[in-house]
């Protein structure tokens, strides 16, 4: 039998609400009648002499009150779920469920291996997991709609505690039998002789080059610009593109020696982050404890084993 929730049933409508769009939609997924979320919606409205909701022809937007009032319900919902993990861990049992918000880079990478390793090992503990940009996860996690995020280039905040956190060099991706493949490194000049398969500006690594290196973008005619990562390692395997990410984001095909990481060796060429972090604010739970230590173990083996193979294949 389902547990009863301590959060009242009009701050769960409400975040439904929220979430689905619309009084009707939100009443198929509760499996309540409409008319009773309506009316919780307009008694909280009432007593607190605000609108929650703009009334929209096609539905339901959270007004400013409305979006305060859903991330305080937000939180008491993960507090609830923190405390009820304690409890099962103060009798004894390893159980609970954990929210990770993590990037899509991540969901070819190190986190197949994660999530099957954690079933294996913690079968009682649940896991949900959200794909979201770095901006979203950051939020996610300071709304407490996430526990725990594996995220890049995260810049240093008080409300946010980084568990660990990795360096990962800048630099480009090519097929073993590239021109540069041989190369222990590269300059920025050297990889523009070639073509160029480029990540849009809706991902962190095409951001990061518009800063810095805005003159690779002078000639629109030397790079494909797409917004699939999975595209991008893909157009570099076929031997003719060179592919600005990660070592991280293309660790699986690095260790399998289907694409070669060279650093790029410019003066100024920062290196980007990735960090596995909680909100600062609230503690972490035994569960939770024993998901991040596991998912920093992870991206540790996934680099790990993609900079060996790298090594491996200039010696060669």
């Amino acid at each position: 039998m389902a547990r009863a929730s301590l959060v009242p049933a009009s701050l769960r409508y409400l975040d439904q609400v929220a979430r689905s769009g619309s009084i009707q939609k939100a009443a198929k997924e509760l499996n309540v009648a409409a008319s009773a979320i309506d009316r919780q919606i307009l008694l909280l409205e009432q007593d607190l002499d605000v609108e929650l909701f703009e009334r929209l022809p096609r539905g339901m937007r959270l007004t400013a009150a409305g979006d305060a009032l859903v991330t305080l319900s937000r939180r008491w919902r993960a507090d609830e779920r923190r405390v009820a993990s304690e409890i099962k861990q103060l009798q004894g049992v390893d159980q609970g469920h954990v929210r990770l918000v993590a990037m899509d880079s991540h969901a070819n990478g190190f986190l197949p291996h994660f999530i099957e390793r954690l079933a294996r090992e913690q079968p009682r503990i649940s896991l949900e997991v959200e794909v979201a940009s770095p901006d979203d996860a950051l939020s996610a996690l300071l709304a407490g709609s996430a526990d725990v995020a594996a995220i890049f280039n995260l810049m240093p905040r008080r409300d946010i505690h980084v568990h660990w956190s990795a360096e990962l060099p800048f630099g480009c991706v090519v097929a073993p039998d590239h021109a540069l493949a041989k190369a222990a490194s590269v300059s920025l000049q050297e990889v523009v002789a070639h073509p160029i398969a480029l990540q849009s500006k809706a991902l962190m690594i095409r951001r990061y080059l518009d800063a810095r290196y805005g003159w690779l973008f002078a000639d629109p005619h030397k790079a494909l610009v797409t917004n699939s990562l999975q595209l991008v390692k893909q157009l570099a395997r076929g031997g003719s593109y060179v592919a600005f990410t990660s070592e991280l984001d293309a660790a699986p095909e690095i260790t399998a020696g289907s694409l070669v990481f060279l650093p790029v060796r410019d003066k100024g060429a920062e290196p980007q982050t990735v960090s596995v972090a909680i909100d600062a604010k609230r503690p972490l739970s035994r569960i939770g404890r024993i998901v991040i230590d596991m998912l920093t173990d992870e991206i540790m083996s996934s680099l790990g084993h993609a900079r060996a193979a790298g090594q491996h294949a200039h010696i060669e």
